[in-house]
């Protein structure tokens, strides 16, 4: 990616505190974007705000994807202020409580409901009305959990399979009026939410014995392709579903068997 490839441009990156989140936020910031980061945590939006590449320009808000007058008036706010929004990126998720259906009460169901779908929703919509303006684009951070089920995460695979299907609706609403909206589809990436995954070594073994590349991702390498679905590169380029996960989806689920 160039240095300038960004440059005038204003982004917004939900879940900005860590993982793929903080490593879009630094790849956007390095292209030349003004970025603002929003997440719930002031510590950890700082720990991102310090690491941010010399010279660049990143802003931490504090708020909660989850609450719709918040978001908005974030959303707003930046557009406001910086006179134009041209990339939202949609990441902020929780995978817990985990569990079957069995398992998770009403509670924890509308937590994770709310934050990883209603919080699409939310800034969308707030965001919408500014990308039109520009001819901007929405990237959603969906998961190959929103692809084919997983055992135990019932309410996580449901949310991000709303997102995967969100995506496609608005990528057919909003592409005449010259919104792109895409996805990418991340696997086992080496972030907070799967820091206790990757701690159980059975689940470890279990998981790269079905990645054909051996390994788990980083988030740089998800990031990555956020920032290419949001450049001049991928102008034609929308309802896109991107698998960041090392061919994990190549497969038909069967074992080894040759």
């Amino acid at each position: 990616m160039a240095e300038d490839t960004f440059t005038g441009k204003v982004v917004i990156v939900t879940g900005g505190g860590s993982g793929i989140g903080a490593a879009t936020a630094h790849r956007f910031a390095a292209g030349g974007a003004t970025v603002v980061i929003i997440g719930r945590t002031q510590a950890k939006l700082d720990k991102v705000m310090s690491g941010a590449p010399t010279g660049s320009t990143l802003i931490a808000r504090v708020g909660d994807v989850s609450d719709e007058e918040e978001i908005t008036g974030l959303v707003d706010a930046v557009a406001q202020e910086h006179g134009r929004l041209d990339t939202l990126v949609n990441n902020a998720a929780t995978c817990e409580p985990l569990g079957t259906v069995s398992d998770i009460d009403a509670t924890g169901w509308r937590r994770v409901m709310s934050t990883d779908v209603d919080g699409v929703f939310f800034a969308s919509r707030a965001a919408l009305p500014h990308l039109r303006a520009v001819g901007g684009s929405i990237v959603n951070v969906g998961s190959a959990s929103g692809l084919g089920g997983d055992w135990g995460l019932a309410a996580y695979d449901a949310a991000k399979g709303a997102v995967t299907n969100l995506t496609n609706a608005m990528a057919l609403d909003h592409g005449a009026e010259g919104v792109r909206v895409n996805a990418v589809h991340p696997s086992m990436i080496s972030t907070d939410m799967t820091a206790g995954f990757l701690q159980n070594d059975a689940i470890v073994a279990a998981a790269l014995n079905r990645v054909p590349m051996q390994r788990f991702g980083e988030p740089a390498e998800a990031a990555s392709v956020i920032t290419f679905l949001a450049s001049p590169a991928a102008s034609y380029v929308n309802g896109a579903h991107i698998r960041v996960d090392g061919g994990l989806g190549a497969s038909n689920g069967n074992p080894h068997i040759a």
